[in-house]
């Protein structure tokens, strides 16, 4: 979930604010949906304390056969 988050905030383009028409500033992200993955993103005017959010839509990546999946390597201790 973490990098659907940092995936999200990369290209993310900040509102401009209706009243002051300077660029908001990002303060949160959350995950609003997971199927399909939606996340709002959170966004305050400097100027004027107004509040705005966006939505991005998340593709999923397929879902990975436990065979697949990495772990740390862990060495069984030597019988005696």
């Amino acid at each position: 979930m973490v990098d659907s988050l940092k995936n999200s905030v990369k290209d993310l383009e900040p509102p401009i604010c209706p009243k002051c028409h300077k660029e908001m500033a990002w303060y949160q992200s959350r995950l609003e949906s997971l199927h399909p993955r939606v996340i709002v993103h959170s966004f305050a005017c400097s100027s004027c304390n107004r509040t705005g959010e966006t939505k991005t839509a998340v593709e999923d990546k397929p879902d990975i056969p436990p065979g697949k999946l990495s772990r740390p390597f862990r060495r069984l201790p030597r019988a005696a």
